[in-house]
């Protein structure tokens, strides 16, 4: 077994194409269009089905805000330098939530960003992430 895929409910589709793009150095994978259902979908990542996961953001044709609930934790993605994907997530206008630094209680260095719906993900400082990731 093999993850493909998370997805993620957004309410405003281009908004998150621009982050998950922009911000997070992700590549618009493909689209696909759904008028009878009412539902458009964006697959964005640092690479394609197999071989990577993918984020399937999932806008529902006038819905522009969600309720996160309790139960999401958050995305995990892994960079070579955290404290260099803050300030460059920061000067794409991306929102850190939590600076880089050690996590409580060890010595792997992580961060938080939020995305433009609330949703949590999580950067961890990992030196084999150096190439792919584009942060």
């Amino acid at each position: 077994m093999r993850l493909l895929h998370t997805m993620l409910r957004v309410g405003n589709l281009q908004r998150s194409i621009d982050f998950y793009t922009q911000v997070l150095g992700m590549q618009l994978l493909r689209t696909s269009e759904n008028p009878e259902y009412k539902y458009t979908l964006a697959f964005v990542g640092y690479g394609s089905n197999p071989d990577h996961a993918e984020l399937e953001l999932t806008y529902n044709h006038g819905v522009d805000s969600y309720e996160l609930g309790t139960a999401y934790g958050h995305i995990a993605l892994g960079v070579p330098d955290a404290y260099a994907a803050c300030e460059k997530i920061k000067a794409a206008g991306g929102q850190v939530t939590r600076e880089a630094g050690p996590v409580k209680g060890g010595t792997t260095v992580i961060a938080f960003v939020t995305d433009p719906d609330g949703y949590k993900i999580e950067l961890i400082q990992r030196a084999e992430f150096a190439a792919g990731t584009g942060l």
